[in-house]
């Protein structure tokens, strides 16, 4: 079969490959990562968007956008989790946010994103199905990677204070936990 042709008189041509998770490529554009101060988690029907933003200055920033599906985010949650026990274990806890004066209202997300700088490449996100977590003691790395023949590739990398760590862990619990409720009151498929 040619490779010019994939749909020759023989029909459309597939084939099972494995690709390696153990290593994966670090493009030069994404080696540096981005430095989050904050992330706000989504889930609609088929996918995840973890959106790391800049809280720094006005206006906040969207610095990354990561696209998971749904059979990645039980990974995903165990390998933040374990880290944050490793960390722990290493370092102590993590130490706690400032907590928002008492009576402070949650921003509606919608006002949240309006006041928001996107850039249009950061808005269409990386799609990710694989996840890699390392820590020292003061930040935690978050690789995002795209396996795909023939080679794995580290399609957003993502630095966060340690203190943001256990706060990005409950959002995903949370949002995770959301979507399997939804997922549970749907009719089967016929």
């Amino acid at each position: 079969m040619s490779l010019d042709n994939p749909f020759s008189e023989q029909g459309p041509f597939s084939q099972d490959v494995r690709v390696s998770q153990n290593t994966a490529r670090v493009p030069e554009k994404v080696r540096g990562g981005v430095f989050a101060t904050g992330a706000v988690v989504l889930n609609g029907p088929h996918e995840f968007m973890v959106d790391f933003l800049q809280r720094l200055a006005q206006p906040q920033q969207l610095a990354a956008r990561v696209v998971i599906p749904p059979t990645l985010m039980p990974a995903f949650i165990r390998a933040l989790s374990d880290n944050i026990n490793n960390y722990t274990a290493r370092f102590g806890p993590p130490p706690a946010l400032p907590s928002p004066p008492p009576g402070t209202p949650m921003p509606p997300i919608n006002e949240v994103y309006e006041q928001m700088r996107i850039e249009d490449e950061t808005l269409a996100g990386t799609y990710c199905n694989a996840v890699m977590i390392v820590h020292s003691p003061a930040e935690f790395c978050l690789d995002f990677i795209t396996t795909g023949y023939p080679r794995s590739v580290v399609a957003a990398r993502v630095m966060m204070a340690a203190p943001h760590a256990p706060k990005l862990l409950e959002s995903l619990k949370r949002s995770y936990e959301q979507y399997q409720k939804r997922q549970s009151q749907q009719p089967p498929d016929r």
